[in-house]
């Protein structure tokens, strides 16, 4: 705890290393996902984990749609997944269901939490619960399309290129820092449906690979930006 506590101190001024205190090094992180659709992205985490190639284990798979695919995923994979009541606002969560979705987390043990396909913005006591180990992944080279359907945005736009961004999140839509990003060409003869579709080919490869970045401590969050962190570094 003591650890833990200068480390989030020495963020104020000089950064935040995102790997949490060291229990051991082989050690797996407790993840939780939160979701609203499908669940691809976190099939490819979870499939990530059971490979080894994420140093992680999903303790928990949260929905705020009662009948999101991503909890059938889960319970395929014997995943813990419920869903919970996000609240009487369309597009966040409130209060009290914040309050509810941090404690099962918490209760589960979790220490970083991922989005995927997560439909609310997430605030204020969400936020400080997870401080810097909040992660999402959108379908654009942020901070180019944020918000919805950005695949969408991007053909009607007319770009030659568009991509995949992994980001910690932060009180804004789409503007935390950025911890790695990898692009997809726009096709001549490309439609949504086409290239929303290789754009989650990308996704799926990007996301696990973004995620065993942070929960190893390689990545470095300074300011906007985030570094390759330097070993023995303070």
């Amino acid at each position: 705890m003591v650890r833990r506590f200068r480390l989030l101190c020495l963020s104020l001024g000089r950064g935040l290393l995102t790997r949490p205190a060291r229990v051991g090094e082989n050690r797996k992180i407790r993840l939780g996902v939160l979701g609203s659709g499908k669940g691809s992205n976190f099939g490819a985490i979870a499939d990530a984990c059971v490979a080894g190639t994420l140093s992680a284990e999903v303790a928990l798979v949260l929905a705020d749609v009662p009948d999101a695919g991503i909890l059938q995923r889960a319970t395929e994979r014997g995943i813990p997944a419920r869903h919970l009541d996000p609240g009487r606002y369309r597009t966040r969560l409130d209060e009290t269901a914040e309050a509810a979705w941090v404690k099962a987390l918490q209760d589960a043990g979790v220490e970083w939490v991922a989005l995927a396909g997560f439909m609310r913005i997430l605030k204020g006591a969400f936020l400080r619960a997870f401080p810097l180990r909040v992660v999402n992944i959108h379908p654009s080279l942020l901070p180019s399309f944020p918000g919805l359907e950005a695949w969408r945005q991007a053909l009607d736009y007319g770009v030659k290129h568009t991509g995949v961004t992994v980001h910690l999140v932060d009180q804004g839509v789409d503007t935390g820092p950025i911890v790695n990003q990898a692009t997809v060409p726009v096709r001549d003869d490309d439609t949504p449906a086409s290239l929303h579709a290789r754009i989650q080919e990308v996704e799926h490869r990007l996301y696990p690979e973004a995620l065993q970045a942070l929960v190893s401590g390689t990545v470095r969050v300074d300011g906007r930006r985030t570094r390759q962190a330097v070993p023995g570094a303070a």
